[in-house]
Protein backbone atom coordinates (compact mmCIF):
# COMPACT_ATOMS: atom_id res chain seq x y z
CA UNK A 1 0.00 0.00 0.00
CA UNK A 2 1.32 3.55 -1.23
CA UNK A 3 1.58 6.13 1.52
CA UNK A 4 1.81 9.61 1.34
CA UNK A 5 3.68 12.20 4.40
CA UNK A 6 2.25 15.27 4.14
CA UNK A 7 3.83 18.49 5.75
CA UNK A 8 1.88 21.70 6.62
CA UNK A 9 4.85 23.95 6.53
CA UNK A 10 4.90 27.72 8.07
CA UNK A 11 8.33 28.99 7.16
CA UNK A 12 10.23 31.09 10.25
CA UNK A 13 13.93 31.46 8.20
CA UNK A 14 14.44 31.14 4.83
CA UNK A 15 18.01 30.80 5.25
CA UNK A 16 17.75 27.88 7.42
CA UNK A 17 15.01 26.26 5.32
CA UNK A 18 16.90 26.01 2.48
CA UNK A 19 19.65 24.76 4.64
CA UNK A 20 17.23 21.96 5.35
CA UNK A 21 16.02 21.50 2.18
CA UNK A 22 19.23 20.76 0.26
CA UNK A 23 19.88 18.00 2.73
CA UNK A 24 16.41 16.36 3.76
CA UNK A 25 16.17 15.02 -0.31
CA UNK A 26 18.80 12.48 0.47
CA UNK A 27 17.22 11.74 3.63
CA UNK A 28 13.81 10.59 1.96
CA UNK A 29 15.69 8.55 -0.67
CA UNK A 30 17.46 6.13 1.68
CA UNK A 31 14.09 4.97 2.98
CA UNK A 32 12.53 4.40 -0.74
CA UNK A 33 10.44 7.45 -0.70
CA UNK A 34 10.24 10.53 -3.08
CA UNK A 35 8.97 14.36 -3.24
CA UNK A 36 6.31 14.37 -5.19
CA UNK A 37 4.58 18.10 -4.67
CA UNK A 38 5.33 21.09 -2.43
CA UNK A 39 4.66 24.30 -2.68
CA UNK A 40 2.89 27.50 -1.08
CA UNK A 41 -0.93 27.64 0.23
CA UNK A 42 -3.00 29.40 -2.20
CA UNK A 43 -6.43 29.12 0.03
CA UNK A 44 -7.71 27.68 3.17
CA UNK A 45 -11.34 26.74 2.27
CA UNK A 46 -11.80 25.20 5.79
CA UNK A 47 -10.15 25.03 9.40
CA UNK A 48 -12.37 23.37 11.70
CA UNK A 49 -9.45 21.73 12.98
CA UNK A 50 -8.19 25.33 14.01
CA UNK A 51 -4.50 24.16 12.77
CA UNK A 52 -2.08 26.72 13.16
CA UNK A 53 -1.57 29.44 10.22
CA UNK A 54 0.48 27.57 7.55
CA UNK A 55 1.86 29.17 4.15
CA UNK A 56 3.65 26.00 2.42
CA UNK A 57 3.27 22.31 1.88
CA UNK A 58 5.43 18.99 1.28
CA UNK A 59 4.07 15.97 -0.49
CA UNK A 60 5.78 12.89 0.27
CA UNK A 61 5.05 9.59 -1.25
CA UNK A 62 6.67 6.07 0.15
CA UNK A 63 5.92 2.26 -0.98
CA UNK A 64 4.96 0.89 2.87
CA UNK A 65 3.90 2.74 6.11
CA UNK A 66 6.95 1.27 7.09
CA UNK A 67 9.53 2.98 5.03
CA UNK A 68 7.80 6.38 6.25
CA UNK A 69 8.25 5.48 9.66
CA UNK A 70 11.45 3.99 9.54
CA UNK A 71 12.73 7.22 7.43
CA UNK A 72 10.89 9.75 10.05
CA UNK A 73 12.52 8.21 12.97
CA UNK A 74 16.15 7.84 10.87
CA UNK A 75 19.43 9.12 12.37
CA UNK A 76 19.65 10.36 8.94
CA UNK A 77 16.74 12.37 9.46
CA UNK A 78 16.97 12.96 13.01
CA UNK A 79 20.30 14.80 12.44
CA UNK A 80 17.87 17.68 10.45
CA UNK A 81 15.84 18.44 13.20
CA UNK A 82 18.10 21.16 14.74
CA UNK A 83 17.79 22.68 11.57
CA UNK A 84 14.25 22.26 10.51
CA UNK A 85 13.40 24.27 14.10
CA UNK A 86 15.36 27.15 12.94
CA UNK A 87 14.00 26.96 9.81
CA UNK A 88 9.78 26.25 10.09
CA UNK A 89 6.97 24.66 12.31
CA UNK A 90 5.71 21.48 10.76
CA UNK A 91 2.94 19.19 11.09
CA UNK A 92 3.43 16.19 9.33
CA UNK A 93 1.01 13.36 8.83
CA UNK A 94 0.75 10.12 6.87
CA UNK A 95 -2.33 8.76 4.98
CA UNK A 96 -2.83 5.28 3.35
CA UNK A 97 -3.79 5.02 0.27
Amino acid sequence: MTVKVIGLIELKDLTEFEKYRSEVGHTIELYKGKIVGRGTTADVFWNELTCQKFGSYVELEFPQLIDAQTWAHSPEYQSLIKIRKKAMKVTLFSVAL
